[in-house]
């Protein structure tokens, strides 16, 4: 992450001149969470109409696609968001799809990926597990989809709303270490899990 970056507590950013692709760069939360729930309800309706799969291995695939996106997501958070900056055009690049988020946190018109990008990825994901999975893929790739949305919700909650006073409550304070304490540590939105496994939890200690 860029140390140059500090974040605001009120305010936006114009990332694009063009003002078509500065539209597409924004999105309201409940237009990928729409997409989303339409998307996976079509695929298991295929699953159910058009595939032999039992309802366990159904489950067990939805469940199977839902861990798998949390692992992704914090991969994706660690190595690709937060991205090594050593020379100006990936500085540029981290900045667009992820550094303007840490600068203007409160921004809620980009606490998610833009639709059509996002679109475009399930798609690909789909046509790529298809061949990798055949038919598993109508009931593992809504898991995964669904693993996405719970973190869209997530990640909105935490920035639109105070914490609940429930066990929710740490994913609040653990998304905020990784805004304003130190953010090359919990990576994890929706779910703390794999920063446990990896040891990213705990703020780094200075030497």
């Amino acid at each position: 992450m860029n140390a140059e970056v500090k974040p605001q507590n009120k305010g936006t950013k114009q990332l694009f001149n063009n003002p078509i692709l500065e539209k597409l760069s924004r999105t309201h939360i409940s237009v990928p969470l729409i997409i989303f729930g339409c998307y996976t309800t079509a695929l298991l309706y295929w699953n159910i109409e058009s595939t032999s799969l039992t309802p366990l291995i159904t489950v067990l695939l939805f469940l199977a696609g839902f861990i798998t996106f949390t692992w992704v997501e914090y991969n994706m958070h660690r190595y690709v968001f937060h991205m090594k900056v050593y020379n100006e055009a990936r500085k540029k690049l981290q900045y667009i799809i992820h550094g303007v988020h840490h600068e203007f946190p409160k921004d809620k018109d980009r606490l998610a990926m833009p639709p059509l990008l996002s679109i475009t990825i399930a798609t690909v994901l789909l046509l790529l597990f298809k061949v990798i999975m055949g038919d598993f893929v109508f009931a593992f790739l809504p898991g995964f989809l669904v693993g996405y949305a719970s973190y869209l919700s997530v990640h909105y909650l935490v920035h639109a709303y105070a914490p609940p006073k429930n066990l929710f409550k740490a994913l609040w304070v653990n998304h905020s270490v990784h805004h304003y304490k130190d953010g090359e540590v919990v990576f994890g939105v929706s779910s703390p899990l794999w920063d446990y496994i990896y040891g990213t939890m705990e703020p780094k200690v200075a030497k």
